[in-house]
């Protein structure tokens, strides 16, 4: 938690120039002792935290000190893959579609291979083909979430006598709801409206996409 918070103060300044401890600290959630504490913990490590005091001072970043976004934690990087690949909606009807696009590639290239490669894959899993409506929430969501992102077996509809073994590998929001993207019957989605009670297995699965069949069985 301390790592990324020193991270997200050393993004602050660069993008936001000087800010006071209780500017930080506001921004951060934290106390400005907190604050303070980080920024002497930063220039041990020898970045150059430079402290102004009185009435106009504050901390900034000495000698045009610049760092790559490289503090992203797993789901965050997830996150961010997702928010990047939603539709562009808004913006098209503003006449900005084709300039957040290239913006978009331009930030999405900025990333260290490692955390560009935990958004792309976060954006093919949970795409959205068009911009959502407003409904009820979904409960399964966050276990159907789970079981893609570690390649687990699912049952549909389980306990019922049309029960259907899954693979599942993508979340995809239409404008009729969600459905579900099984690597058994590739090109398919199975609408979750139509998958009832859902059971989550211990087991997993090789996603053909990973050059293997996936392995059959419950």
């Amino acid at each position: 938690m301390r790592a990324s918070r020193l991270l997200h103060i050393l993004l602050l300044l660069q993008n936001r120039g000087r800010l006071t401890s209780a500017a930080l600290a506001a921004e951060l959630e934290v106390a400005q002792r907190t604050v303070l504490r980080d920024v002497e913990a930063l220039a041990e490590a020898g970045l150059p935290m430079i402290v102004h005091q009185g009435h106009r001072g504050g901390i900034e970043l000495g000698f045009n000190y610049r760092t790559r976004l490289t503090g992203l934690a797993a789901d965050e990087a997830e996150a961010f893959g997702v928010l990047m690949s939603q539709p562009l909606t808004t913006l098209e009807s503003l006449g900005m579609g084709d300039a957040a696009r290239r913006a978009r590639g331009k930030l999405l290239e900025s990333l260290p291979d490692l955390v560009r490669e935990r958004a792309a894959t976060a954006a093919r899993r949970f795409r959205f083909a068009s911009r959502p409506e407003p409904r009820d929430e979904e409960p399964r969501l966050p276990a159907l979430v789970t079981a893609i992102r570690e390649s687990r077996i699912v049952r549909i509809r389980a306990h019922r006598p049309d029960e259907q073994v899954v693979h599942p590998i993508g979340l995809v929001c239409r404008v009729d709801g969600w459905c579900l993207d099984d690597d058994l019957t590739p090109g398919g989605c199975i609408a979750l409206a139509d998958c009832g009670d859902i059971n989550i297995s211990a087991r997993r699965f090789v996603p053909r996409a990973d050059g293997l069949a996936p392995p059959g069985g419950r």
